[in-house]
Parts: C-alpha cells; sequence; structure tokens
C-alpha cells in the first residue's frame, strides 16, 4: 500500500516545504484539497509550483470540484500538468456540496452531477486529440489518453461515475462505513463490463505532537463543525489504522494533517518508518 501525504492548506508558502521533506522522506503522494469560497490556495495552481520543486513524488487533486470550472480550460491545465510534471499527475475530481462554492462560480448545485458526467466525457476526448466545440486544445497529455482519473463519491450515482468514467475510486469515508461503498463500486464497475478492478485511494486525518491542536481548530474551521475529522492523533494508534487500511485492500493511503509546521512530514515517517 503506498502513502500518500495531503497538505494543509492555511498557509501555502510552506507548502514548497512540505513537498520537498516529503519526497526526501519517501511519501509516494503530494495530494490537496479544493473550495473555491475559502482561503486555501487553488489545487492545478498550487501543484504546478510543487512539480516544479519536486522530482519523483506523485501530485494529485483530492478532490477538484470539475463543475466549478470550464471543461476546455480545465483540460488545458491539466495536460499541462501533467506533460511538466513528466507524468505525475493524478486528477481527483467530484462535485462538492458547499451552495457557497458553487454560487461564487455561478453554477446551479443542483446541476452538478449532470455537469461532471459530460465534464468526464469531454475531458478524455480533448486529451485525446478530438475536436471540442469545433476545434482542437493542446497541448497533448504526456499520459496517453489523459492522467489517471479518481472520482470521489458517497451517493449511488456517484459512486457509478467511478465504473463509466473513473480509473479508480477516492474514497473519503471513515473505515468503520467505507465497505458498502467500495463494494457498490466493485459490483458497478463489474456491471459495465470494465476488466480489473478500480484503485482505492482512501484518507485519513492525523496530526501528531503539538500540530494536534491547530490541526483540529483547522478542520473544524474547514467543516464549519468540531465532530467531524477528527485527527489521530496517538502514534500506536496511527499505525494500526495504516495497517488496517491495508488489510482492508486499499491500494493507497493519504494521511492528512490541517497544521502548518513542515516538521509533522519528518514525524510522520518516523513513525511510519520511512525514514
Amino acid at each position: 500500500m503506498q502513502l500518500g501525504l495531503g497538505l494543509p492548506i492555511s498557509n501555502p508558502r510552506l507548502l514548497t516545504d512540505w513537498a520537498r521533506r516529503a519526497e526526501s522522506c519517501g511519501f509516494d503522494t503530494l495530494a490537496l484539497l479544493d473550495r473555491l469560497a475559502y482561503h486555501n490556495p487553488e489545487p492545478l495552481v498550487a501543484l504546478s509550483v510543487l512539480a516544479g520543486a519536486t522530482s519523483r513524488i506523485r501530485l494529485q487533486t483530492e478532490v477538484l470540484l470539475g463543475p466549478l470550472r470550464a471543461t476546455a480550460l480545465l483540460a488545458k491545465q491539466v495536460a499541462t500538468l501533467d506533460v511538466m510534471s513528466g507524468g505525475r499527475f493524478t486528477l481527483g475530481v467530484g462535485i462538492g456540496g458547499r451552495e457557497d462554492d458553487h454560487a461564487a462560480a455561478g453554477v446551479p448545485i443542483t446541476a452538478r452531477g449532470r455537469l461532471l458526467e459530460a465534464q468526464l466525457t469531454e475531458l478524455r476526448r480533448i486529451w485525446r486529440g478530438k475536436p471540442y466545440q469545433g476545434t482542437t486544445i493542446g497541448p497533448r497529455p504526456d499520459t496517453p489518453a489523459g492522467p489517471p482519473i479518481l472520482i470521489g463519491a458517497f451517493a449511488p450515482a456517484a459512486l457509478r461515475r467511478v465504473a463509466r468514467h473513473g480509473d479508480g475510486f477516492l474514497c473519503a469515508a471513515p473505515l468503520a462505513w467505507a465497505d458498502k461503498l467500495v463494494r457498490t463500486v466493485h459490483d458497478e464497475w463489474t456491471a459495465a463490463g470494465r476488466s480489473g478492478r478500480p484503485r482505492l485511494v482512501c484518507q485519513m486525518n492525523v496530526a501528531l505532537g503539538a500540530a494536534f491542536a491547530p490541526a483540529r481548530s483547522a478542520i473544524a474551521a474547514y467543516y464549519g463543525r468540531d465532530d467531524w475529522g477528527v485527527p489521530i492523533a496517538d502514534p500506536n494508534e496511527l499505525l494500526d489504522t495504516v495497517a488496517a487500511y491495508r488489510t482492508f485492500g486499499a491500494d493507497e493511503l493519504v494521511l492528512y494533517c490541517y497544521a502548518d509546521d513542515p516538521n509533522q512530514v519528518d514525524t510522520l515517517a518516523g513513525v511510519l518508518g520511512l525514514i
């Protein structure tokens, strides 16, 4: 099972330090959240900077809110990042559920599923060099047919979208109730006639030592509630939880720490045995 690092969002100036440390410590992926009506960095712009600051580690959005963006421009941005990172980018995409994000983008929140469905089809066509609105849009991605797409989902219709358009499932649900979601995705995958199985990427929040209090405060501010996503603070519990996700069958587990201190990278890597 690969291990990724979810980057904090409150101080973009620190992210280059986080990225370089994560790569040197042996993490496999850097991941970044997406909101519009919030003070987080725009993920494609931020990950482009981090691509230039690193050479090996993969870059991933978790999840980019596709319907808030124009399809042609999104296709061009993603392809550019894929090319300039040497094919290290994975597009994690979803619809989001915040009224303020959709209002700021001028996108009806009730149309977000339909918009993403059409968008995913068009992104693949654009990346293959097919015309869009009568013209072709470059550059062509470094990865043939475009970078891998992970789809974050909870609702049945969204879980079916993984089988129709995705390469894998980004499961943000706690392990205690992730099993039903994953089984539904596998059933839909089989029903759609897809070979193999979808890649499974899971998430968890963690903040060790002095990082716990600022991380919990940042998570509460982000979600607007203080009882959601409380980070794991005990190293032994962290190791047990990572082992549980490995047994569960996750291909990758992304550890999110909302606290800013880059020393948290080294602390986590030490506990996990990466260094």
